[in-house]
């Protein structure tokens, strides 16, 4: 049976280079980079030669970039860390109601700490306009943190004009970068953020690492305490074969970027396009233009997301309904929720992230299947009007 993935903006395959490239720090040089003998400064150099490759990767300097065990550690630093470091300035950060529970969490877990804390609305896209966040500010503000593009419905939000706001009011600004950073053009300086977190299995490295970039000059404590690793900022022995991995795999992404967005951008169209004109009772998520490419997200009428799951996985198609982290449990999706969608919509939402070897004939199939499974769930179902 083929097997058709569309859900990249959970996780990826990690690409045979990318492997490639981290075997020999299994193996043969597997030294630890603190150790002053060859096998360990040989790890050493991997790890700093990776480090240029992200950075380049985001227009930073090699020294702002700080390994972390993925975008979920980089989300907590930049914001708990942040925030304590910075509680002499105040103790009010804003977020967005769309944000990654690695986010949202982070946010609530410091706002019953004795923080306060501001969850900005997003409009009918999932945007938050910059207006909103200017009325939000006040004295005691201390950090921003707006997500670049949303992992379920794939809006791009307008950070540049965002960290911009925060800055005029001499707030910090992070965003978590986990699903833009490798897919579409990504620079800290023109972004203007003080702290953007990034993630390996996104662009098909291996999970279990990531980065904080933090621009020089900023004030933020550690997560983690121990060792001097990662410039005294990170404790903890390096994990080099993941880091090798990343920087691999940033090296690609950036080579790859500009061709495999365009493509994945068009078989997305294709795709949103296909669905809508084939099955009535659609709705479609997310802005139209200012998405990450191939990211599709729709939710059909008298229809149970996870129902549609299964029946696509027997076609070999693989997919979610609503963000990864949080399928398997019923609760709706707040994302769709903040958008507006009517609860009784939002738990028939399905999620189609494309990727570099999604092709016009997985697309083609995946249309056929899904017009069949919406056509036969709905036949079944007592709410739907024949």
């Amino acid at each position: 049976m083929r097997q058709i993935y569309m859900d990249h903006s959970a996780t990826t395959p990690v690409d045979p280079a990318v492997l490639e490239a981290m075997i020999p720090y299994f193996t043969d040089l597997y030294g630890n980079p603190s150790s002053l003998y060859s096998k360990g400064q040989a790890a050493k150099r991997a790890v700093e030669a990776s480090r240029r490759k992200v950075a380049s990767l985001i227009g930073a300097d090699e020294r702002e970039i700080y390994f972390t065990s993925g975008g979920t550690e980089a989300d907590n630093q930049a914001i708990a860390a942040y925030m304590f470091a910075n509680a002499d300035r105040g103790r009010h950060l804003i977020t967005s109601a769309v944000e990654h529970h690695a986010v949202l969490d982070t946010c609530r877990h410091l706002e019953k700490a004795g923080f306060e804390l501001t969850v900005l609305p997003v409009d009918s896209h999932g945007l938050v306009e910059p207006e909103t966040l200017k009325k939000a500010i006040k004295p005691g503000t201390t950090l921003v943190t707006i997500m670049h593009a949303n992992n379920e419905i794939g809006t791009i939000q307008p950070i540049k004009e965002l960290a911009a706001v925060a800055h005029g009011a001499g707030v910090a600004f992070h965003t978590d970068a986990v699903q833009t950073v490798g897919k579409v053009p990504v620079d800290v300086k023109e972004l203007g953020v003080d702290m953007l977190s990034a993630s390996s299995h996104k662009i098909y490295g291996p999970k279990g690492i990531g980065c904080l970039y933090i621009k020089k000059g900023s004030k933020i404590g550690k997560l983690l305490h121990g060792g001097p690793q990662e410039n005294k900022m990170r404790a903890g022995t390096e994990n080099v074969p993941g880091i090798v991995g990343f920087g691999q795999a940033a090296e690609l992404a950036g080579q790859r970027m500009p061709v495999l967005s365009a493509r994945l951008t068009a078989l997305g169209r294709r795709l949103r396009e296909g669905i809508v004109r084939d099955i009535p009772g659609t709705h479609l998520t997310g802005h139209p233009e200012l998405r990450i490419p191939g990211s599709v997200s729709l939710c059909f009428e008298h229809v149970e997301g996870e129902s549609i799951l299964l029946p696509l996985d027997g076609y070999g198609i693989m997919a979610s309904t609503g963000s990864a982290c949080t399928t398997g449990f019923l609760e709706p999706s707040h994302v769709l929720l903040a958008i507006g969608v009517p609860h009784e919509t939002v738990h028939g939402s399905l999620r189609l992230t494309l990727g570099k070897d999604n092709s016009d004939e997985d697309v083609d199939f995946t249309l056929k299947v899904l017009q069949e499974v919406i056509e036969r769930l709905r036949a079944v179902s007592p709410l739907y009007n024949k």
